[in-house]
């Protein structure tokens, strides 16, 4: 019998600028449950990601699906949540923006049909809400992990 560890991919964290910049997507196979990566302009293919800022924005997309906009300081993550992901989607549905949130999630691209734009947003695992100096010490860890990218 052989053992299998299914061990979590690493949440990187990332600046929204970075994310929103990705256009590039790949599964790592054929089967339905392969990991799917996003690989950004630095290079990093990235699973999961780790953000904090301010959830500047909540709308219903339809009676059971929430789109959030995070923004950091150098753009906007979007999210959204729905029936598997009831947790986020009920803390979206009972926020006030603007607050200042922690998201992880799973990175993911798509293109509308009508467009030759790569769209990314994040799939919420968990949603929370944050003080200001979470979101401040944040800001240095992902400054100092997108210098270890492009250096």
């Amino acid at each position: 019998m052989s053992t299998t560890q299914n061990s979590r991919e690493v949440a990187y964290r990332l600046f929204a600028a970075e994310f929103e910049d990705a256009t590039l997507s790949y599964s790592a196979g054929d089967d339905e449950r392969a990991p799917n990566y996003v690989v950004t302009p630095t290079g990093e293919r990235i699973n999961r990601l780790f953000t904090v800022g301010a959830l500047t924005a909540v709308e219903s997309v339809t009676d059971d699906l929430r789109r959030g906009r995070i923004a950091d300081p150098t753009g906007v993550f979007v999210t959204y949540a729905g029936q598997y992901q009831p947790t986020a989607a009920s803390f979206l549905e009972q926020a006030t923006p603007p607050m200042f949130v922690a998201l992880t999630g799973k990175a993911r691209t798509y293109q509308p049909e009508d467009s030759d734009q790569v769209l990314t947003s994040a799939r919420p695992e968990d949603l929370t809400a944050v003080d200001t100096d979470t979101r401040d010490r944040w800001a240095v860890s992902a400054a100092q992990a997108t210098l270890r990218r492009i250096g």
